[in-house]
C-alpha cells in the first residue's frame, strides 16, 4: 500500500499557508484581547442595523451593552465572535448563536472569471430609485430593508459598497450586493472586507446574477488592496454555498451571535418541522396565526389542509379558502360560464363567448375571423392548466379545444383582450393587492437552445417559489415557441427574447409584479363588485386590462382559493387573519378601523 503522507501533509501546508495569506492567523481576537491597531468597540450602521465588529472588543460585557441598543425593526449582528459560548453566557435570554457559517474569499489568490454578463450589467448605486429597487428585492427576500434617505446619503461612503445589476433592455434592476471595507470601517489591521445582502430578483431571467456581483465585489476590494471578503450564509443555504465554493470561498471558524427579536424569531425559535411539509400558500398562513399566538394543526399537508384554533373559535382552511368561502359560491367560481352570468348581471366587463361544444368548424373560424385573436379555456379548472391564448386559426383552435378538453369536458371559446393579466386580492370586501402578471420569457445567450432555455428558467422559477412555479414542456410551450418564428432545438440569439407561453398563471412559469399602490379606481371597483356579487369573502379576481393606471378591463375569473403569497410583501395574510380572527387584531387598531369606518359614513 503506498504511502500517502507526504500528500496530507503537504495538503496540511498548503490550506495553513492559504489561510495564512488570508489573514486567518493569528486567530481573531478573544474578549480580553482586542484587535491590535484597530478602533476599540468599533461597529457600522448599514441601514438595516448595525455591523459589530466583535474582534475590536475587549470585554464581553460591553458587546452585550451595544448590542442592547438594537433600533426597533433592524436586525444588528455581532460577527467575528470567536467565543460565542463566552458571550452568550452573559445574557442567554436575550442573545442566541445565528445558525450560519462564515466562508471567506482569498483575494491574493482570486482570479477574475472569463464569462461577462449577458444582457445585464453591474455598476455602482446611483441613484434614488436605485434604492427603491434594492428595497424592493429585499422585501422579495424577506430582508430587513433600508431606508431610502439612509442609501442616499451613503451612497460615498468610502466604507459601505453597493453594487447592483441592471437590465440592459428594460433597465430594470436584478439584484444588489453590499460590500464592508474593514480598514475604512475600523481601522482594521488586516485589511480585510465583507459581502452582505447579496440578493436577486427571484423573477429574474437571466443566470448568474448572483455570481456576477459577488466577482464584482471581490474584484473591487481586491483592486483596493484587500485581503480577504469574508462573508456568513445560512447553513441550509445549499445553492449559494455551491456557489461560494465554486468561487474558491473556505469556510472559518468565526461566527455571529445575534439578538432575540421579532426578526429574527425562526432562527432562535426552531424551524417548526411539523408546519415544512405545507406549501408556500399555507405556510404563509400558518405563520401569520402562529404569530399572534393562534393555535394551528395541520390536517394534511399535501393538500395544504390546516385547522386555527383561538378561544373558543375554530376554523378549517384549504390555504386561503376557508369555511366562511360557502359552497355556492364556490360553485359559482368553478363553473366559468355561471361567473360570467353572475358578475355580468353586476354591471362588470365581460368578454364575448361561445360554448365550444355547440359550435361547428364554421361556428369557430368565424368566431376567430371576428375577434382575430381568441383564449381557449376548459370552463372548469385551476392554476392556467388547459388554457390557451392568442389562438388566431381554426387548426390550433381545434388542437387547444383537444387539450382543454382533458382538464374538463366543456369548453369555452372568449374573445381576446391584447393587455396584460392583473390579479386583485379582495379580501372581505377589500382591495388587499394587486399584482400584474406577465407570462414567461426566456433571453438567448447565443448558444443554448430553446428547449435548454426553458429548462433552465423553469428550474430557477421553480426554486423562487418553493416548486410551485414550472414551465410545461407540452404543445402549448412548443405552439408559442413556433409563433416566435424558433423551434425546441434551436439555439436562440444572443439578446433575444421571445415569450415561451401565452399565460400568465404563476404555475405554468408566468412573474407577478406589484402595482397595489397604483392600480386604477375603475378596476378596484370592477373587482370589489365581482366579489359582492359572488357573495365570496376571499377571492383573487382576475382581469385583462390595458394598464394598471387606465380604466380599460374586461372580466376574465373569479377564484376561490387565491395565492396569497404571490403577492408579498403586501399584507394578504395578516387581512386574512384579521377576517377569520378579528379579536387577534389589537384594540387599538380596532378601534381606529371602527372610527375611520363610522366618519365614512358620516
Amino acid at each position: 500500500m503506498p504511502d500517502n503522507s507526504h500528500r496530507a501533509k503537504s495538503g496540511a501546508e498548503h490550506r495553513l499557508r492559504r489561510k495564512r495569506s488570508a489573514g486567518l492567523t493569528p486567530p481573531a481576537a478573544q474578549f480580553g484581547r482586542p484587535l491590535r491597531g484597530a478602533r476599540e468597540n468599533a461597529f457600522l450602521d448599514c441601514g438595516w442595523g448595525r455591523l459589530v465588529f466583535a474582534q475590536t472588543f475587549q470585554d464581553a460585557g460591553e458587546l452585550v451593552a451595544s448590542l442592547r441598543e438594537e433600533g426597533p425593526d433592524r436586525r444588528d449582528i455581532a460577527f467575528y465572535v470567536a467565543d460565542p459560548h463566552v458571550l452568550l453566557s452573559h445574557a442567554p435570554q436575550e442573545l442566541f448563536l445565528d445558525p450560519s457559517h462564515t466562508y471567506r474569499l482569498d483575494l491574493s489568490t482570486y482570479r477574475p472569471g472569463t464569462r461577462r454578463p449577458r444582457g445585464y450589467f453591474i455598476r455602482r448605486l446611483s441613484s434614488d430609485q436605485d434604492g427603491t429597487e434594492i428595497n424592493r428585492i429585499y422585501q422579495t427576500r424577506h430582508m430587513v430593508q433600508v431606508h431610502p434617505a439612509f442609501l442616499s446619503a451613503n451612497r460615498d461612503n468610502r466604507a459601505l459598497t453597493y453594487f447592483v445589476a441592471e437590465d440592459e433592455t428594460t433597465g430594470a434592476i436584478l439584484g444588489t450586493v453590499t460590500g464592508v471595507h474593514h480598514a475604512r470601517a475600523f481601522d482594521d489591521p488586516q485589511n480585510g472586507s465583507s459581502l452582505w445582502c447579496l440578493a436577486v430578483d427571484p423573477q429574474a431571467v437571466h443566470p448568474g446574477i448572483g455570481e456576477s456581483l459577488v466577482r464584482r465585489l471581490a474584484e473591487h476590494f481586491q483592486a483596493r488592496g484587500c485581503a480577504y471578503m469574508d462573508l456568513s450564509v445560512m447553513h441550509d443555504n445549499d445553492k449559494a454555498i455551491s456557489l461560494y465554493d465554486k468561487l474558491g470561498f473556505f469556510r472559518v471558524p468565526f461566527f455571529a451571535v445575534k439578538r432575540k427579536n421579532e426578526i429574527n424569531e425562526k432562527l432562535f425559535t426552531g424551524p417548526g418541522a411539523e408546519f415544512d411539509a405545507l406549501n408556500p400558500y399555507a405556510r404563509i398562513i400558518v405563520d401569520e396565526a402562529r404569530r399572534r399566538g393562534i393555535h394551528a394543526e395541520v390536517t394534511d399537508a399535501p393538500g395544504g389542509f390546516f385547522r386555527l384554533t383561538q378561544g373558543g373559535r375554530t376554523i378549517h382552511c384549504r390555504e386561503s379558502l376557508s369555511e366562511l368561502t360557502t359552497a355556492v359560491a364556490m360553485s359559482i367560481c368553478d363553473d366559468k360560464t355561471v361567473t360570467r352570468r353572475v358578475v355580468e348581471a353586476a354591471g362588470v366587463k365581460v368578454p364575448e363567448q361561445i360554448d365550444a361544444g355547440a359550435a361547428d368548424d364554421a361556428d369557430i373560424a368565424a368566431f376567430i375571423e371576428t375577434h382575430g385573436q381568441v383564449v381557449v379555456k376548459p370552463a372548469r379548472g385551476e392554476q392556467g392548466r388547459g388554457i390557451a391564448v392568442g389562438i388566431d386559426n381554426l387548426e390550433d383552435a381545434k388542437a387547444a379545444i383537444e387539450a382543454a378538453r382533458e382538464v374538463s369536458d366543456r369548453v369555452l371559446l372568449e374573445a381576446c383582450f391584447i393587455g396584460d393579466d392583473l390579479r386583485l386580492i379582495v379580501i372581505d370586501y377589500r382591495l388587499v393587492a394587486a399584482a400584474v402578471r406577465r407570462p414567461p420569457e426566456i433571453t438567448g445567450d447565443g448558444r443554448s437552445t430553446v428547449r435548454d432555455l426553458i429548462e433552465t428558467l423553469s428550474r430557477r422559477r421553480s426554486a423562487a417559489t418553493g416548486g410551485e412555479s414550472r414551465i410545461p414542456m407540452n404543445a402549448e410551450t412548443e405552439r408559442c415557441v413556433k409563433h416566435a418564428g424558433y423551434g425546441m432545438d434551436d439555439v436562440l440569439p444572443e439578446g433575444e427574447r421571445i415569450a415561451v407561453r401565452k399565460t400568465a398563471n404563476l404555475h405554468t412559469g408566468g412573474t407577478i409584479h406589484d402595482v397595489t399602490g397604483e392600480v386604477h379606481p375603475t378596476l378596484v371597483d370592477a373587482a370589489v363588485s365581482a366579489a359582492r356579487a359572488i357573495e365570496i369573502p376571499v377571492t383573487g379576481i382576475d382581469l385583462m386590462i390595458k394598464s394598471p393606471h387606465q380604466p380599460d378591463y374586461v372580466f376574465i375569473e373569479a377564484n376561490e382559493r387565491p395565492g396569497l403569497a404571490n403577492h408579498e410583501p403586501q399584507p394578504t395574510a395578516e387581512r386574512f387573519i384579521d377576517l377569520l380572527f378579528p379579536l387577534s387584531v389589537p384594540y387599538s387598531v380596532r378601534s381606529a378601523q371602527a372610527k375611520k369606518r363610522n366618519t365614512r359614513k358620516d
